[in-house]
């Protein structure tokens, strides 16, 4: 067998409850670091880690952090874009106003602001569910929009509102370059992947999923609805928040509130609907699919439209995407409504049972 089980034993509790207990896994989540901490920034050009790696590292973070409100704790929201923006602000304010403040520091202050900021507009989840808790979220996005447009302190009272950072390093170390830039985010979301991975394992994840499938149960057979509902949102929030000081920090150096509108909420909704819901690994499946697929068509169209004798122009090119980007939403999601995930999770199931028919 390909992918064996049988005949790993386990002689300790500690190595039967290891994250990994498969070692295929631990071979594969090795090679995986490896070609990410070594072969790519080997081989990788300035082009592909700044206008793919490192956003595809962002995202997959933002989606993380999404994926434990409303995959594992099944709170839908549509504020992810706000929390986003309030860890960016943040994080800029304390960098910009403190002198000496460390970039790594301001980035998880950045986080606990938009925590805190997440708890506030979670509260109406102790209430209210579903659609209507979705409407909630989405309020703290037009709240945070007019909040960064309206008030000039937090931009520092730049007349256009667009604020930038410079000089970034990580505990005297540079982080300027491209690649020392997909380095300092491949870190940063290596950690809280293994953060989160943890805490689904641990009893709170497992609130959050007695909460998510029957909050009845759950509080009858002892579960806090608000405790597990608003860590849910504490938890989600602080990883969001990190990941939009990333953003606007690491990959655009330069931005201003338009950067964190609503289309960014529905992106991340969307990656982690496609990649699948409750799962890590959807996450950066997911991040994968919404950042790769564009690039891909923006070449793939010209080039056909080219073969074919038609002119393919970039305006053209920008409508078929987003047809085809949507198209294929909706496939995935009526053929495999659980998300690229489940397709990895079935390829092991077939590995196991091969070269045997299943």
């Amino acid at each position: 067998m390909l992918y064996r089980e049988n005949g790993q034993f386990k002689t300790s509790y500690r190595a039967d409850l290891q994250i990994f207990p498969i070692l295929q896994d631990r071979v594969v989540i090795g090679l995986l670091l490896a070609l990410a901490f070594v072969a790519v920034p080997l081989l990788a050009d300035e082009y592909l880690l700044r206008a793919i790696l490192i956003p595809f590292l962002i995202l997959s973070l933002a989606a993380l952090g999404l994926n434990v409100l409303v995959g594992y704790c099944g709170q839908i929201s549509l504020g992810a874009g706000a929390f986003m923006a309030v860890g960016a602000y943040a994080a800029y304010n304390f960098f910009v106003r403190v002198d000496g403040m460390p970039m790594p520091l301001a980035l998880l202050l950045g986080g606990i602001c938009a925590t805190l900021v997440g708890i506030l507009f979670g509260l109406p989840s102790l209430r209210i569910k579903g659609l209507y808790l979705a409407v909630t979220t989405l309020a703290a996005q037009f709240f945070v929009d007019w909040t960064f447009l309206r008030i000039g302190w937090f931009t520092n009272h730049t007349p256009s509102g667009s604020v930038s950072v410079a000089g970034l390093s990580f505990f005297g170390l540079p982080v300027e370059t491209p690649l020392q830039k997909y380095l300092f985010c491949l870190g940063a979301v290596c950690l809280f992947a293994l953060m989160v991975k943890n805490l689904v394992r641990g009893h709170i994840g497992r609130e959050w999923m007695a909460i998510r499938d029957m909050d009845v149960a759950a509080a009858v057979i002892g579960i806090r609805p608000v405790y597990a509902k608003l860590s849910a949102f504490a938890v989600s929030s602080f990883i969001i928040g990190v990941a939009g000081a990333l953003w606007a920090f690491v990959y655009l150096g330069s931005w201003e509130p338009a950067a964190f509108n609503i289309n960014r909420s529905f992106d991340l909704l969307f990656m982690i609907i496609i990649g699948g819901l409750g799962s890590v690994m959807g996450s950066f499946f997911g991040a994968a699919f919404i950042v790769l697929l564009p690039i891909v068509l923006d070449q793939l169209l010209p080039a056909l439209g080219g073969m074919a004798g038609i002119a393919v122009d970039t305006a053209t090119v920008a409508h078929v995407v987003y047809m085809i980007f949507g198209a294929l939403i909706v496939f995935f999601l009526v053929v495999e409504p659980h998300g690229l995930a489940r397709l990895w999770s079935i390829g092991k199931e077939k590995l196991r049972l091969w070269p045997f028919p299943h």
